[in-house]
């Protein structure tokens, strides 16, 4: 399935990760091995990482069925929590969110997005359940990426009904180390 991907995204961006065995979740005690794979990310240059605050895990309590956060909502911009704890509720946050996004005709999600400030995000480029390939980021980090933008069409969930040609937002090629399942 990545190999797929790679060669349909060829050239857009380059995902760069650590993965764990499981379906939809993962978990920092079993073994790892690295995989590429093709994704559209935002970048800014110049950006220092500081070691970010851990979610408690208060943090990842939520009431289902989550819901879109729409813009202006301050929790759009609030600083996330690094995720720390790969457990059962981590998992569940997941499959709600895999849930919400494929409910509303999206192809990613983040936790902000759905009102929780973690560092995770959702994606499936194809964006319907059963079809493409379900990658999950948590505590990513872009380390690398080209000077050389695209253009494409693109929305998000949090700004329903605005669609817009973006320029010179989307790097041409990203390192973006995360985790996600295999």
């Amino acid at each position: 399935m990545a190999a797929s991907l790679l060669s349909n995204l060829e050239g857009q961006a380059v995902l760069s990760v650590t993965t764990f065995p499981s379906s939809r979740f993962y978990s920092a005690l079993h073994s790892q091995k690295p995989l590429t794979v093709s994704v559209r990310c935002q970048a800014k240059r110049g950006v220092m990482f500081k070691e970010d605050e851990v979610a408690s895990a208060d943090h990842l309590k939520y009431e289902a069925p989550l819901k879109i956060v729409e813009y202006p909502d301050p929790i759009l911009r609030a600083k996330n929590k690094r995720i720390d704890t790969f457990d059962e509720n981590l998992k569940k946050l997941v499959d709600e969110m895999f849930d919400v996004m494929y409910k509303t005709d999206g192809i990613g999600l983040s936790a902000p997005q759905v009102g929780i400030n973690v560092q995770v995000m959702v994606f499936n480029p194809v964006g319907e359940r059963g079809e493409g390939e379900e990658i999950v980021l948590v505590n990513p980090r872009v380390n690398k990426y080209s000077k050389k933008m695209v253009l494409f069409n693109e929305g998000c969930l949090s700004f329903p009904g605005i669609y817009a040609d973006v320029e010179v937002v989307v790097p041409q090629f990203l390192a973006l180390f995360c985790f996600v399942p295999v």
